[in-house]
């Protein structure tokens, strides 16, 4: 059996790019612990050539990257006043991203820009061979994966998507994500993290987008509920929209919808620990949003899921006035045409059941109360 070696793959990204520097000598170790973790996987030797081809790719990318940081002015780059959306996975942030993407005067990263982000693209020509590359492997994702089209519509925008925040440092080893490592069989998990490291490999990645354009506002969206801190000591004049929803039906939705991809990749999934796994992971999100302190800073602006589904335009146009940015007419009429033309169930209705849930129903809600009435959700109920 082959094994993966972090000293081998590193020496061929050096070779490959010409340069040595990662900008951190910390890293090496991070993708030691990764591949430590991929050789008791039990991939064969197609799973193991994958991983190799993934992990090369993003050291050679950062290798690039940081080499661009040394010969053009990118630091000099000043991001100015971003706007976040944040929430729970399947709380309809992905909805929200897109409609703020459709205002002309904002800037949303796109996932062909992070995944082959060197040279910094500017004002990128149509036919840049990045983003046929980027679609091409969004095609092989979607391939990979099926059900993914139908639980997230908006992959159908293939490289030119929107990409969350946590794909900025994809190559930075810290966490594992399916929109990078949906080559290699394995049930996607993460490794400790830095927040402060990662956000500032995320401004970092903002400059180098915004390098040789012309300035916007720039509109992104991750899981930030848990890095508050991280995030406003790198944008401290940035402002979040974050979506609350019942969690119980965030719950079940995860389940199915992230368990369908982890099934697709590595081939079996164990759903009755998977079910359990995700609602451990996300009740310590749910109880530390009631103790964390910044939860309550001035520059979030809580929403309800039910509210933006019942008028997400609405919704948005109350954050922009929340963060003093005005919305054209014409911004409003792009989100409103966006909503006919996109619709949802596009390629068939994702469906889920609260029965997924290895727990009673009732003891979720019950557990769960405290965090509903902080943020004044009510039980959700679905037919």
């Amino acid at each position: 059996m082959t094994i993966l070696d972090a000293d081998v793959l590193i020496a061929d990204a050096r070779e490959t790019t010409g340069v040595t520097d990662f900008g951190d000598d910390t890293l090496p170790g991070r993708v030691a612990l990764i591949l430590d973790r991929l050789n008791t996987a039990g991939l064969d030797d197609t799973g193991r050539r994958a991983a190799a081809r993934t992990i090369g790719g993003l050291l050679t990318s950062r290798l690039q990257f940081v080499a661009d940081r040394a010969r053009l002015p990118l630091a000099e780059e000043r991001i100015t006043a971003p706007l976040f959306a944040t929430g729970e996975p399947r709380s309809g942030t992905t909805l929200l991203h897109a409609l703020l993407a459709e205002d002309e005067d904002s800037r949303a990263l796109r996932f062909w820009e992070v995944m082959y982000p060197s040279p910094p693209p500017g004002p990128a020509d149509a036919d840049d061979p990045r983003r046929a590359q980027a679609d091409a492997d969004w095609q092989e994702i979607l391939d990979r994966i099926p059900p993914w089209i139908v639980s997230h519509p908006y992959n159908d925008l293939l490289g030119a998507g929107l990409p969350e925040c946590e794909r900025t440092w994809a190559f930075d080893f810290r966490a594992m994500n399916p929109s990078t490592w949906w080559r290699v069989p394995v049930t996607i998990q993460n490794f400790p993290q830095d927040h402060h490291a990662q956000y500032a490999l995320h401004r970092m990645m903002l400059q180098h987008i915004q390098y040789t354009r012309p300035p916007k506002r720039w509109v992104l969206k991750g899981f930030h509920g848990r890095r508050l801190q991280a995030l406003f000591d790198t944008y401290p004049d940035a402002r979040i929209v974050w979506v609350h929803r019942d969690p119980v039906q965030v719950l079940a939705s995860q389940i199915v919808a992230f368990g369908q991809i982890n099934e697709s990749l590595a081939g079996t999934l164990d759903w009755d620990r998977y079910a359990r796994d995700t609602i451990e992971g996300s009740r310590a999100n749910f109880h530390a949003y009631l103790t964390d302190p910044l939860v309550d800073d001035p520059r979030i602006h809580h929403v309800r899921y039910r509210d933006f589904v019942a008028d997400p335009v609405a919704t948005i146009g109350g954050f922009y006035d929340f963060a003093g940015v005005p919305l054209s007419g014409n911004a409003e009429q792009a989100m409103r045409d966006y909503l006919i033309t996109n619709r949802g169930d596009r390629y068939g209705k994702f469906t889920y059941s609260t029965d997924v849930l290895p727990v009673p129903v009732q003891e979720l809600h019950d557990e769960f109360a405290a965090y509903r009435e902080r943020f004044g959700i009510d039980i959700e109920t679905r037919r």
